[in-house]
This record gives C-alpha cells, sequence and structure tokens, in this order.
C-alpha cells in the first residue's frame, strides 16, 4: 500500500473510532439532563438514583472518547500536513472554536456536576448538566462546520500572492447548507444513540429484575424519545440527500451505482455489480420512482449519472477518475437506512407493549432490546463511510484532491507503524471501555440518600 491508502485508512481508522462515542456523549448527555430534570421537579427518588446511574455511564464515555479524539488530532497533523498548510486558514478557525467554546464549555460544567452535588444549589447544579450537554451538542456544530466546508465550499476568498483559500465570511460557514442539514442529522442520530443504550441497559435491568419501578421508567424514557427522533432523523436524512445531490451529484449517484443518467430513477434495494467494470448492475426489487424523490424531491426527478458528472469534472477540473469507490457507497446507504428501519420497527414494538402494559414483562422485547443498541453504532459508521467516501478523490470538494493533501516528509513506514500503534493503543481502549460500562451497566442502582442529607459526588 501507498503513503496515501496508509494515510487514509488511518485517517478512517482514528476517524470511525473516535465517533463510537461521539453520538453517545451527545445522547446520553441529553437524557440525562432530562432524568435529573425530572428529579429535581418531582422530588422522586429513583429518579435522583436513575440520573447518577446514567450519569456515571456518560462520564466514562467522555474520558474514553476524549483519548481517542486526542489521537485523530495527532495522526491528522502528522499525516495531512499538505492539506493544513493549504486550507488551514479556514479550516482552523471552526476548530479553535470547538476547542476554546465547547470542549472547554463541556469540561468545565461537567466537573462542577460530579462534584457538585452537595455543594452547589439544586437549580445550579441541574444547569451544569444541561451545560455539559449544551457543550456536547456545540462541539459537534463547530465540527460539522468544518467538515461541510469540505463538502460544499462557502465563505472563502483564493489569496492571489499564496493560492490559498481564506475565510472571508464565517456567518457563511455556519449557513453552508450542507452544514445545517448535516448537523441536524448528527444531532438527531445522536439522540437515537443515546436512547438505544439507555434502553438496551433498562432491558437488560428488567431481565435481570433489579429496580423494575425504575428502571421501566427509563425504558418508557428512551422509547418516547426514540421512535420520533429516528423518523425525524431519516426525514432529514432524505433532505440532506437532496442537498448533497445539488452540490456533490457524484456522491448521491454512486449511491445507487446509478453509472447513465436517468429521469424518473428507480431505488434498487439490493443490487449485482454496479461497480467499474460492471456499469450494468442486475437491479433487485427496484422500487420506481423513488431514487428521484430521494434525490430530488420530485416524483419525475433527473438523476445524473456517474460517467455524465465523471465527464463534467473532466472538462472543469482536467483529466483523472473522479468516480469514489462505488461498493462502500452503494452498501453504507443501504445499511444506515435498513438498519434505521429495523431500529424504529423495535421501538414501535416497544410502544405497543408498552400501551399495553407489557413492557417489562415481554421477555423476547427485552432481549432484542439489548443488542439493538449495537445498531445505531453500525448506522452512524455506515452513514459517514457515505459521506467521506462520496467525497473521494477530493480532500476538499473541488479545491484540494486527496492525494495532494498527504505529508510530503512522512514515510510510509511511519504511517504504517502508527497505525499499529493506534490500532493497539485502541484495542486496549476498547478493553477498557467495555469492561467498565458493562460492570457499571449491571450494577443495581445505589440507594438514595436519606431525607435531607447532601447527596455525595460521584464516586468510581
Amino acid at each position: 500500500m501507498s503513503q496515501l491508502d496508509l494515510a487514509r485508512l488511518q485517517f478512517a481508522m482514528t476517524s470511525v473510532y473516535h465517533f463510537l462515542f461521539v453520538p453517545v456523549t451527545i445522547g446520553l448527555g441529553f437524557l440525562t439532563a432530562l432524568l435529573q430534570t425530572g428529579w429535581h421537579r418531582t422530588g422522586r427518588a429513583e429518579l435522583l438514583q436513575l440520573t447518577r446511574f446514567f450519569g456515571t455511564l456518560l462520564v466514562i464515555n467522555i474520558a474514553v472518547g476524549v483519548v481517542t479524539g486526542l489521537v485523530q488530532e495527532f495522526q491528522f497533523g502528522m499525516d495531512w500536513s499538505e492539506y493544513s498548510r493549504t486550507v488551514g486558514d479556514v479550516f482552523g478557525a471552526p476548530l479553535a472554536m470547538e476547542g476554546l467554546a465547547a470542549f472547554f464549555l463541556e469540561s468545565t460544567f461537567l466537573g462542577l456536576w460530579l462534584f457538585g452535588w452537595d455543594r452547589l444549589p439544586p437549580r445550579v447544579h441541574l444547569a451544569t448538566i444541561w451545560a455539559v450537554a449544551l457543550g456536547g451538542a456545540l462541539s459537534a456544530a463547530f465540527i460539522m462546520a468544518a467538515n461541510s466546508w469540505m463538502q460544499h465550499p462557502v465563505g472563502y476568498t483564493i489569496d492571489q500572492s499564496t493560492g490559498r483559500p481564506q475565510l472571508n465570511d464565517v456567518w457563511k460557514l455556519f449557513t453552508n447548507p450542507v452544514f445545517l442539514r448535516g448537523y441536524l442529522h448528527v444531532i438527531l442520530a445522536s439522540v437515537v444513540t443515546g436512547a438505544a443504550v439507555m434502553l438496551a441497559v433498562s432491558a437488560w435491568q428488567l431481565r435481570k429484575g433489579t429496580s423494575p419501578l425504575a428502571f421501566h421508567a427509563t425504558a418508557k424514557l428512551a422509547l418516547v424519545v426514540l421512535v420520533p427522533t429516528i423518523l425525524v432523523a431519516m426525514l432529514v436524512g432524505s433532505e440532506l440527500g437532496v442537498t448533497e445531490g445539488k452540490y456533490q451529484p457524484m456522491k448521491i449517484a454512486g449511491a445507487e451505482a446509478q453509472w447513465d443518467t436517468c429521469q424518473p430513477c428507480s431505488f434498487s434495494l439490493f443490487q449485482v455489480g454496479g461497480g467499474k467494470d460492471d456499469m450494468t448492475p442486475t437491479k433487485v426489487i427496484a422500487i420506481p420512482h423513488l431514487l428521484s424523490l430521494l434525490a430530488t424531491n420530485h416524483w419525475n426527478g433527473q438523476v445524473l449519472g456517474l460517467n455524465t458528472v465523471q465527464a463534467q469534472y473532466e472538462q472543469q477540473y482536467g483529466p483523472g477518475s473522479y468516480v469514489p469507490n462505488i461498493f462502500i457507497q452503494y452498501w453504507s446507504m443501504r445499511v444506515m437506512a435498513y438498519l434505521a428501519l429495523v431500529v424504529t420497527l423495535v421501538g414501535l414494538w416497544g410502544l405497543w407493549l408498552l400501551w399495553r402494559k407489557r413492557l417489562s414483562s415481554s421477555r423476547w422485547f427485552l432481549r432484542v432490546a439489548v443488542w439493538t443498541a449495537v445498531l445505531p453504532f453500525l448506522m452512524n459508521t455506515a452513514g459517514w463511510l457515505l459521506t467521506e467516501n462520496g467525497r473521494q478523490p477530493w480532500i476538499v470538494q473541488g479545491i484540494q484532491l486527496t492525494r495532494n493533501g498527504v505529508s510530503p516528509s512522512v514515510s510510509t513506514t511511519t504511517v504504517a507503524i502508527s497505525i499499529l500503534v493506534f490500532f493497539l493503543l485502541y484495542a486496549v481502549l476498547a478493553v477498557v471501555e467495555v469492561v467498565l460500562i458493562t460492570r457499571y451497566a449491571r450494577k443495581e442502582l445505589s440507594p438514595p440518600p436519606a431525607e435531607d442529607a447532601p447527596v455525595p459526588a460521584l464516586s468510581y
């Protein structure tokens, strides 16, 4: 493998691994804040126990997630110095905002929440957990603004003396249509992930029979949040596809392996072939007009084919292949969509059982709910593969090719060794995360403090 191949592999490995923790932090932070708000308003002791229980899982996830984020920053600076040199004047701004305005906000108020149980007034302490949730959402906003600029560059000019883009309108950075829908989609996916995790832990505890009333409450909360959120997330994801079809037609054509321009266009639930060596795939169960709806919001909308966009890009940017990996593009989209449908069905099943007052006694549902927690992580990973692979061979759409962004002074051997080191580090972190999360998720609720007694800080 070349240095470029290894650098891309390393970036994919570190980014995907880090993003396993980000949605849980955002989603579980929001749900923990809801639990503490319920306790603050009602004074119910079980809500305080549940707040501290799921707050412990949140803190563990944040701790491991911070480490993976630092590793990602390290490899980013090592492998992609030419990218940083070329677009750092634009890309560096939202990253600096993320560190100063979001990460510090989240970490500061997390410390106040952890150690302020018996020191801060109840309302102030409640505000700290909401600040933690807000900090996580703000952090994602700045990162998504930077990523969306790579997908659809806006708000910049080219410095004539250096040939590098410079940010001249920060407002456009945060009103980028790719950012607006992409960020909302990430937040909704994060809430879905947090709700699925809360549902899985609650289902496991209900099967075990410990604190059934308390964990029935969190299972109910998770289901009530999960179902409408994932339905809205699928709608926003569809609208994001329309936006990307406008600015990145190659990405949308690749998601269907659509080589020829069509109008109207069908969507295949499954197909055989479709790669560069097979431009006439066999579509299995093709749904007429569905691709036109997904890509254009019109029943008979036109979708540009890969060959058409390739010809346009060659004329605009010069010779070369601008077609991404079709296999990854096609199946990432379907893994994300099909698993979202499965999670929705499980959520509707749970709401039906809740309505029938059989949620805690349905052994089959409780078993399925535990394993359903895995699905949002697979969906999130597939979504990022769809987004990032679809931009290739660009690292910044229309401005810089990926092959031109690698570090010229870093050898192939260095990148290979660092991949091995990062892999071993991530293996250790995975073991730590799994052991800690399963250990604390299986614990019984801590007894509530005596009436009028101060609530002690969380201990581990």
